[in-house]
């Protein structure tokens, strides 16, 4: 029986790897054309560097594997994450992510979308813990930025400190969009022109 399973380990083992390959290259395919998205088109929500796969179920399956084989592939458990933050799956993407950090701490990308999984966990204050360090890491991180105005406006209404953040973002990235239609600085003014009839009233 140890003798069927020894001969069987390195197929298998194979297997995965080829999966795992033509899945990475796909994702790979998708995040380049989802970064190029994200210059001309992103929306005023949550941004993510996560990419949405034809077959999240084949991905998990594959990823899963592999972390049980080698738990020291950083990429893998990235991409595990990225599948559990696809469906919607936080806590596992959390997990995920987690322990993607603990193999590459500085990753800001990681970082963002753990910051994003715990805002729809309901976990306002780690999101931000999360995209305070994705900009330590890297201070000119769109997404980061972006997302912690997101949190502090609509999460913790904290409408000064969003504005604060967008603007620091605008400094950098100053014809930064966050609508087809619609430029960061013009969400600046129509948050301060919001907050400015608030106070009036």
């Amino acid at each position: 029986m140890k003798k069927n399973n020894l001969k069987n380990a390195p197929t298998m083992a194979k297997q995965t790897a080829i999966i795992i390959a033509a899945i990475t290259f796909a994702f790979g395919f998708l995040a380049g054309a989802a970064f190029m998205f994200f210059k001309t088109d992103s929306v005023p929500s949550v941004v993510s560097n996560s990419v949405t796969a034809v077959d999240p179920a084949q991905r998990v399956k594959a990823f899963e594997a592999e972390v049980r084989i080698n738990p020291q592939n950083t990429n893998a458990w990235i991409q595990l994450g990225h599948v559990y933050f696809d469906t919607d799956k936080y806590d596992q993407a959390i997990n995920a992510y987690e322990k993607a950090l603990k193999l590459d701490p500085n990753n800001a990308n990681v970082l963002t979308d753990l910051g994003i999984m715990y805002r729809r966990s309901g976990q306002f204050s780690e999101a931000i813990e999360k995209f305070d360090k994705a900009v330590t890491v890297d201070p000119k991180h769109k997404n980061a930025r972006f997302n912690k105005g997101i949190v502090l406006m609509h999460d913790l209404n904290d409408r000064d400190g969003a504005i604060k953040a967008w603007e620091d973002l605008l400094e950098i990235h100053p014809f930064a969009m966050v609508g087809e239609n619609k430029s960061l600085d013009q969400l600046i003014k129509e948050s301060k022109e919001s907050q400015d009839k608030n106070t009036s009233n």
